[in-house]
């Protein structure tokens, strides 16, 4: 994560704790919808930070991918390589992830029941 992420998930966490402060003066003094509006409101910063984290995540592991592919290639050739590796089958491929073909280990039912 870099130093703007780090900056943003500060500022969402202290928007999210002064949220949940409001929240606890809104049950104290204020009406009772007020204090839910705030308390889920005090939720979304914390979404957010998730969200910030998943990215840095996501940019690091292409950072290096690309290192990798820097060695050994082409940056596009490893990224498709990645892709193609994380395919499950030919027909899961094809149809967009909504069916499998029938040899495939992934495309077994995961309930208990011999159908």
């Amino acid at each position: 994560m870099n130093y703007s992420s780090r900056f943003l998930c500060v500022l969402y966490v202290a928007t999210s704790a002064g949220l949940a402060w409001t929240t606890v003066l809104a049950f104290r003094y204020g009406p009772v919808w007020a204090a839910c509006l705030f308390a889920a409101a005090s939720l979304v910063p914390l979404i957010a930070v998730v969200r910030e984290t998943v990215i840095g995540e996501q940019r690091r592991w292409l950072l290096e991918l690309v290192a990798r592919a820097g060695r050994a290639g082409d940056a596009a050739e490893a990224i498709v390589q990645a892709e193609l590796d994380s395919a499950c089958c030919e027909r899961w491929w094809t149809s967009l992830g909504s069916a499998h073909d029938l040899t495939c280990r992934h495309g077994m039912p995961h309930s208990s029941s011999a159908a």
